[in-house]
């Protein structure tokens, strides 16, 4: 596991770590590939992945996304990075034998490589759990190589009622913006040709739902055609 020397994870940072830890032990960080498969797929597609690219996976937990990315770049190199460690350790774990993944701990506000790195950057679902966007907008930047391209794929965001649920049950504190809110955030912080879109979950859906976040089937049908929204911009 690579890291950073006397990196210390901020009071926030520290409890996404604790919490994600206990996901990652309860096995939850393996059904977000069930949870978010479709929409990354549709995502992945529009990132225009070439063979030689790298790749930064910001808020990995346990690898899904960045196995499916390491297959596309066979001539580059995908590096996943998440702030609770034993996501990363059992991300090490399933990926094995991949020679062009590997995996960091760290903060997305410091992330532990050089300057004008990587050529294109996903984020999947985890965005909003980070306390400065700002601050974790311009370390993203700095890794970022000129010309290249990042792609955040969020579910919790203002334009989707249904997410705003979450908020007050999630056990750690996460941002709840709009899309326009987001694009002129990414814009402030340097970013160039700014857009949104909407990736509509197209996973089958239950005729009958007995989850928590639903009131019926009907309503997380409506959640999955509103979509998560899809942020991109280039350095």
């Amino acid at each position: 596991m690579d890291t950073k020397p006397n990196a210390t994870p901020s009071q926030a940072d520290q409890k996404i770590q604790q919490e994600f830890n206990q996901w990652a032990a309860a096995g939850r960080g393996d059904e977000m590939e069930d949870h978010h498969s479709d929409i990354t797929e549709q995502t992945i597609a529009l990132m225009d992945l070439q063979p030689a690219d790298r790749v930064l996976d910001l808020g990995c937990g346990t690898g899904w996304a960045s196995r499916r990315l390491a297959k596309l770049v066979p001539e580059g190199e995908v590096v996943g990075l998440d702030v609770a460690d034993e996501m990363v350790r059992r991300a090490e774990q399933a990926s094995a034998g991949i020679k062009n993944v590997r995996y960091v701990w760290g903060s997305a506000e410091s992330i532990p490589r050089p300057d004008n790195v990587f050529t294109k950057v996903l984020s999947v679902e985890s965005f909003y759990y980070y306390a400065d966007q700002g601050k974790a907008l311009d370390e993203i930047r700095r890794v970022m190589a000129p010309g290249s391209r990042l792609f955040i794929l969020i579910n919790l965001y203002s334009d989707n009622h249904y997410s705003l649920r979450w908020v007050g049950e999630l056990k750690v504190a996460v941002q709840a913006h709009s899309e326009t809110e987001y694009i002129s955030l990414l814009k402030q912080h340097g970013f160039k040709g700014v857009a949104a879109q909407r990736i509509p979950d197209r996973s089958p859906s239950p005729d009958t739902y007995s989850g928590k976040w639903f009131k019926s089937a009907d309503e997380l049908k409506d959640f999955k055609r509103i979509g998560a929204l899809l942020l991109m911009g280039t350095k």
